[in-house]
């Protein structure tokens, strides 16, 4: 029995909710149903319609998204729409019947981009690769991500950063960029065209990454510690995730008004960028949350 969650997400299209999943359920190709009869390839899109209200059924990656008709509101239906949807995957239910589905190659791009950290590529795809953030520091540490597992074969490669989008590889000085670059974009690019996991489908839920998971980790703090870990997710993560990094959240001390974070990916490991990085962090939490942090300890990863 698999163990699949679903969580509901609202779009800013109020007739249309996405149930995201905690794994992919389709190797990087998106299926669009307009009515049951185009829906003869995916029992579970056929599932949804028997469902009075659903007018269009989408599914790709790890989300199902489904569109009503009026005669009801989503607040009304959407868990129950959830949970049979969860119990359908959970029971094994076929999701595409590939053999009857028209197999069309997927066009998968992967783009290099330079960091401010020298010791740090990013390498970005067209496709969401992962639905939670991974770091991997050695080889033994990857077993969970097999795209990370074949990288550190790589003699010049010291550590894996994979977000929603794309891979951060941090270099050993004995490689330039400028000789490597183009052989790990190549890398990635065939390894998502030939659908294999870029993390094992039970990853998330190992390493206490999943939805619900993170959301009990985060109701059991103290109210300083959400307000300081809603700023980061405000303010510095969307920033330092565009460089090809990561900020997280460690703990707060109310006795000495200390903020411990973890840097990641391009965040890690270079001097400059640490310095920058915690001095900024620390003068945003100081001003947003006057009284209450006094100093920020950044960690590397």
């Amino acid at each position: 029995m698999s163990d699949f969650k679903v969580s509901i997400q609202n779009t800013t299209n109020k007739a249309i909710v996405k149930f995201e999943l905690n794994k992919f359920i389709t190797n990087h190709q998106s299926f669009e149903y307009n009515n049951i009869d185009e829906a003869k390839s995916s029992p579970l899109a056929r599932e949804l319609f028997y469902l009075p209200f659903t007018k269009k059924v989408y599914i790709s990656g790890n989300f199902i998204a489904v569109e009503r008709y009026d005669i009801v509101q989503w607040q009304d239906v959407q868990d129950e729409v959830a949970t049979q949807i969860e119990a359908y995957l959970n029971n094994g239910g076929v999701i595409i019947n590939e053999e009857e589905t028209p197999q069309k190659k997927t066009a998968i791009t992967v783009y290099a981009e330079s960091t401010p950290n020298p010791g740090v590529m990013k390498f970005v795809a067209n496709k969401k690769i992962v639905t939670a953030l991974f770091e991997f520091t050695s080889i033994d540490e990857a077993k969970l991500s097999p795209l990370a597992s074949e990288l550190f074969h790589f003699p010049f490669v010291k550590s894996v950063f994979i977000e929603e989008n794309y891979v951060s590889i941090t270099k050993y000085d004995m490689a330039e960029w400028e000789d490597v670059t183009l052989e790990i974009r190549e890398f990635i690019k065939n390894f998502i065209e030939q659908g294999k996991d870029v993390v094992l489908p039970d990853a998330t839920e190992t390493l206490q990454k999943t939805a619900s998971q993170l959301d009990a980790k985060f109701d059991a703090l103290d109210d300083t510690s959400k307000e300081i870990i809603n700023i980061l997710e405000e303010y510095i993560k969307p920033a330092v995730a565009s460089d090809g990094g990561n900020i997280q959240f460690i703990g707060y001390d109310a006795d000495v008004k200390n903020v411990s974070v973890l840097l990641q990916g391009a965040c890690s490991g270079c001097p400059s960028s640490t310095f920058t990085l915690k001095n900024g962090i620390e003068n945003m939490l100081k001003q947003m949350l006057p009284g209450k942090v006094e100093t920020v300890e950044a960690i590397n990863g």
